[in-house]
């Protein structure tokens, strides 16, 4: 056995070893672990995403003695992996303790050996399909991708992908992150695949591709990462992004530029996120108890504040836990109706052709 093989073999031990020790520990147990720790270190979490502003704070006012080190908020998925990998060895403020990434880097990541196994007490309210049997990976939220239409800008708001081809678009379309690391825009081109009729996965990423090269040829393509500040300056006026972002960032511009949010008609994506604990966590300890913090109620209706869709949102409405004002603040229902939820098979399917494919297909450096 190569001594690779065998830190491998090692590392995944300790976490099974982690697992079994976190899951006889008592509650109390492990807040006091996680308070002599006195440290959670995250990644990636802008606290207009989701609503992890009040989720942050949520948590840092359950648990005042343990200190939230924010690393990153605009880091993408692939971001968050390196991360973990450059850390190994770092027990510093660098190293992140927690990650939050689109499915499809949850079990690559495991298969890296990045993650450690933990299941939170609500566990069982999880669905199986959307978490790893062993506790390495598990769903937090999800969303439908959409458009955020300035309308100062853009008076006749696109209905569905195919008109971002428009000539009536010009120099107004872009992704809310660089295809070839985010998540979110490696989906927002599956959709705009699965828009052009096209079976989710390998094929309806390599089908996005297309779809984005027309646009980018058409010079509707802007090569600059949307964001709310970029969509009101005028820069970026249509933005693909998961729904939730873009409630939020309407909440954000509070009608200056005034906005409209657009679930296309065709291609309607459901994206799931999940979380996971790094293999090499700094701060074990407070990272579990920043899962059990997620997935309690309070977690989970913080989330859903925030405009996303929680993992035990069927079994908290079905035990009436969710407030009707929060359900009345998402989009209509009819549009989670109509989306594609694609397996984690296919939406690593679709991130390989997507990541690998987008210099050459559609040659636009997206950038900030």
């Amino acid at each position: 056995m190569t001594k690779l093989n065998t830190l491998s073999l090692s590392v995944s031990v300790l976490a099974m070893l982690s697992a079994t020790v976190a899951s006889a520990q008592s509650m109390d147990e492990l807040v006091a672990a996680a308070k002599a720790e006195g440290q959670l270190t995250t990644i990636a979490l802008p606290h207009d995403w989701c609503g992890y502003g009040a989720v942050i704070d949520g948590f840092k006012a359950k648990y005042p003695e343990i200190t939230v080190n924010e690393l990153n908020p605009d880091a993408g998925s692939a971001d968050e992996v390196e991360a973990i990998k450059a850390n190994k060895d770092n027990k510093g403020p660098q190293a992140p303790d927690v990650i939050d990434v689109g499915l499809a880097y949850g079990p690559s990541s495991k298969a890296e050996g990045l993650t450690q196994p933990y299941k939170v007490s609500t566990w069982d309210e999880i669905p199986d399909g959307i978490k790893d049997a062993d506790g390495h990976w598990y769903a937090d939220y999800y969303g439908v991708m959409s458009f955020l239409v300035n309308k100062d800008l853009v008076p006749n708001v696109p209905a569905d992908w195919a008109d971002l081809v428009k000539p009536e678009y010009a120099g107004q379309v872009a992704l809310a992150g660089d295809p070839r690391a985010s998540n979110q825009a490696i989906l927002a081109v599956h959709a705009a695949g699965l828009g052009k009729g096209a079976e989710a996965g390998e094929a309806a990423g390599k089908a996005g591709l297309e779809f984005f090269a027309e646009v980018n040829k058409a010079g509707n393509f802007v090569p600059v990462i949307g964001k709310a500040g970029t969509l009101a300056q005028g820069t970026t006026p249509i933005v693909v992004m998961w729904d939730y972002n873009a409630l939020a960032a309407r909440d954000t511009l509070a009608g200056n530029p005034p906005v409209e949010i657009v679930v296309p008609k065709t291609g309607v994506q459901a994206g799931v996120y999940v979380q996971a604990i790094s293999a090499y966590a700094p701060h074990p300890n407070a990272a579990k108890l920043w899962m059990e913090y997620l997935y309690s109620d309070e977690g989970q209706l913080a989330w859903l504040k925030g405009y996303c869709h929680p993992a035990r949102f069927n079994a908290m409405v079905a035990a009436g836990k969710v407030p009707q004002e929060l359900i009345d603040a998402l989009p209509p229902a009819a549009s989670y109706e109509a989306a594609v939820f694609p397996t984690v098979e296919q939406v690593d399917a679709n991130k390989k052709a997507v990541v690998d494919g987008w210099d050459a297909t559609v040659g636009a450096n997206v950038a900030e």
